[in-house]
């Protein structure tokens, strides 16, 4: 579960910002299951945020800027790539080095790991694991100006001796040291804690962006494969009254020939050469399908598609292709993947505009389900959204609402609701959208913008 996550010098983040998951003390007795114990600590971390703010505020950036830390984290870069931050560019510091600190739990560890980097190499890099307040460093690294990097990691030695020899050699001046880490060793050579962390990165936290174009034919993998996540998917889909009565996934073998009518023999060449003797691969094909390759007792090609059954009204069932479907629904089950796992499993999930294509009360569906349904520890949800029908403090506690809004400057800040007195029955919604707590447009007056001239008949 992320605890706490800061910026700075990143897209519209100036100064360091901080957005902050620790439950206030100020609100005990309001929804007590929305919080869970802190390890080793007094405090609880919240298990849901919601982040509101007007467009261009900077709501999205925050996102951003998680998918870049965990990007460095898991990622190897070319040694002559830079290490691809963006700056903030309204002041004249721009070339200052961007921070991010991030605090997670971990296996019931609370752990904080974090850097520095400018354009072409990570200044600093720490990971640190506290406990009861205090912390102790499991590695540090610096970079100099002339690109030698030191390693501190005398708190990860014990993991044994290939991983202290990495930390002697370093690594290139724009890689992460966990990145190197998993390009260079077996992930039975990570050690126990590390290898926890790292997974936590790579398969714990899920970062789910809007999609320009709603594809979801990657999803067919996850539902071929797993007949509990089809099965709930349909009766989600039929809760929230999309029409789609349950889904069904179509799975025919093509042949070569068949094949070669949609791709040339380099393109089926390469696809046969990413895929080892015995394995499988999967890959986007057309609208809404995928392709599925099998190396298995020679080759073998198969088109995989997901398909939506509707009922009309003579009781008869219609099946459409996903392409068919409208966005919201297209958009639903790009969400559905979430709830189904944070209802049996731990993991974060920050969903960035989850509103959108969504019905408001379809977005409310969602929030509400995981609430009611994915009780028990390390399951966090986060979304950023304009969807005012979420202010309500009969869901939400105070302080898992925020706010981001932008200075006259360019720079996005972020705060909590919880700086504000509100009393217990206000309706905040009503307060929001008066401006009450910021976070929102202040347009113009419409009537003084240049009308269009008429043109010479």
């Amino acid at each position: 579960m992320i605890v706490s996550f800061s910026v700075s010098n990143f897209r519209s983040f100036s100064s360091e910002e901080t957005f902050s998951l620790v439950a206030s003390n100020r609100l005990s007795g309001r929804h007590e299951e929305h919080a869970i114990p802190i390890p080793d600590s007094t405090e609880r971390v919240l298990r849901t945020a919601v982040l509101y703010g007007a467009n261009g505020a900077g709501k999205s950036n925050l996102f951003k800027a998680l998918l870049f830390v965990r990007g460095l984290v898991l990622n190897t870069r070319r040694k002559s790539g830079g290490t691809g931050r963006e700056v903030f560019r309204f002041v004249a510091q721009a070339n200052e080095p961007s921070c991010f600190d991030l605090q997670f739990i971990v296996e019931d560890k609370l752990y904080r790991f974090g850097f520095k980097v400018d354009d072409q190499r990570i200044v600093e890099e720490w990971l640190v694991r506290i406990t009861g307040g205090r912390e102790k460093t499991l590695y540090e690294r610096i970079t100099d100006q002339h690109g030698e990097v030191t390693i501190d990691a005398s708190g990860i030695l014990d993991a044994g001796k290939k991983l202290g020899a990495l930390a002697i050699i370093g690594g290139p001046q724009n890689q992460s040291f966990l990145a190197t880490l998993i390009a260079t060793l077996d992930p039975l050579e990570f050690g126990s804690e590390l290898g926890a962390i790292i997974s936590w990165f790579s398969r714990s936290l899920r970062l789910i962006a809007p999609a320009p174009k709603q594809t979801i034919s990657s999803l067919g993998r996850e539902l071929a494969r797993n007949s509990d996540l089809l099965k709930f998917a349909g009766e989600f889909l039929k809760s929230s009254s999309t029409g789609v009565d349950h889904l069904k996934i179509l799975k025919k073998e093509v042949s070569e020939d068949e094949l070669r009518a949609s791709l040339s023999e380099s393109a089926i060449a390469r696809l046969l050469a990413s895929v080892d003797e015995g394995g499988t691969a999967r890959v986007p094909f057309g609208s809404g399908s995928e392709l599925l390759i099998e190396r298995v007792h020679g080759d073998h090609f198969y088109l995989l598609r997901v398909q939506a059954a509707h009922e009309n009204a003579s009781g008869d069932v219609v099946p459409l292709e996903l392409s068919d479907e409208s966005d919201g629904t297209k958009r639903l089950l790009q969400l559905v993947p979430a709830l189904h796992h944070l209802r049996r499993d731990t993991g974060v999930y920050f969903i960035d505009e989850i509103d959108r294509s969504l019905h408001p009360m379809l977005v409310r569906n969602c929030l509400e389900f995981f609430l009611k349904s994915c009780v028990g520890s390390q399951r966090q949800l986060i979304m950023t959204t304009h969807e005012s029908s979420l202010l309500d403090q009969d869901l939400l506690r105070r302080d898992e609402i925020w706010f981001a809004e932008k200075d006259s400057g360019g720079a996005t800040h972020l705060y909590s609701l919880m700086d504000f007195k509100v009393r217990n029955d206000l309706e905040i919604r009503k307060h929001y959208l008066q401006g009450r707590f910021g976070a929102v447009p202040f347009l113009g007056d419409p009537s003084r913008l240049p009308l269009e001239r008429d043109q010479p008949g």
